[in-house]
């Protein structure tokens, strides 16, 4: 999962990258407003979390800007404004969450979970098919009452085919969810993760195939029935 966020104090914008990146997420941090809003133009997020009280454009008009351009990536206002005007205020720009400072670190990750998980159209954290479940909250993946053991990478590709089952990812894609343009290796890194994965996945099902490579395109996680043979 990428995560953008827009905090102009350092300290508390590492505190929160650190929180998040604990859950396996790549978090890109913006110290400005307007630099916040360019990121979100060029780079693709699964949520934008931003502070209200920033130099220059402040969280509100960073929301409304978002949304008029019909960037629909989820948006957690995190600040310490806690009044109820404020919360209206943020929602009724387009801000789809509103978490007030100081926080609970397990509600922001819930939180964050949550909206991420709504935006993909996924009411239920845990993501099915044959007989593989995806864990979105705990991040384990299992096929029948199997644990597959993944790297933290591993499972970073799996969750973002996840939450996209059915769409086909291309390996820029991969690398944007994997390193979110920082020190990226070479595109063939993801052909050797999915190897991996895939040797990892056939022998825990007994050769059953759920990633398809769909050539020159990328690859997806197939919608498959549940399997009796196992």
């Amino acid at each position: 999962m990428r995560v953008l966020l827009i905090e102009d104090d350092k300290t508390i914008g590492q505190n929160i990258a650190m929180v998040l990146n604990k859950e396996g997420m790549v978090v890109d941090t913006s110290y400005l407003g307007e630099d916040g809003l360019e990121m979100a133009r060029l780079y693709e997020y699964d949520i934008i979390i931003v502070d209200l009280m920033l130099p220059g454009i402040d969280g509100y008009e960073v929301v409304k800007t978002l949304r008029a351009a019909r960037n629909n990536t989820p948006i957690m206002i995190l600040s310490g404004l806690s009044g109820s005007d404020k919360k209206v205020k943020g929602l009724g720009f387009g801000a789809d969450d509103y978490l007030t400072k100081p926080f609970d670190r397990s509600e922001l990750i819930a939180r964050v979970n949550a909206l991420v998980r709504r935006s993909k159209g996924l009411a239920d954290p845990i993501v099915r098919t044959g007989n593989m479940e995806i864990n979105l909250n705990s991040k384990i993946v299992t096929i029948g009452n199997k644990v597959l053991h993944l790297t933290s990478k591993e499972y970073a590709l799996i969750e973002l085919l996840a939450m996209r089952k059915g769409t086909t990812i291309n390996k820029e894609q991969f690398l944007n969810h994997l390193y979110g343009g920082m020190d990226e290796p070479e595109m063939k890194i993801i052909d050797v993760f999915l190897c991996k994965i895939r040797r990892k996945v056939e022998k825990l099902s007994g050769g059953e195939e759920y990633i398809e490579t769909v050539w020159g395109r990328g690859y997806i996680l197939k919608d498959l029935p549940i399997s009796t043979s196992n």
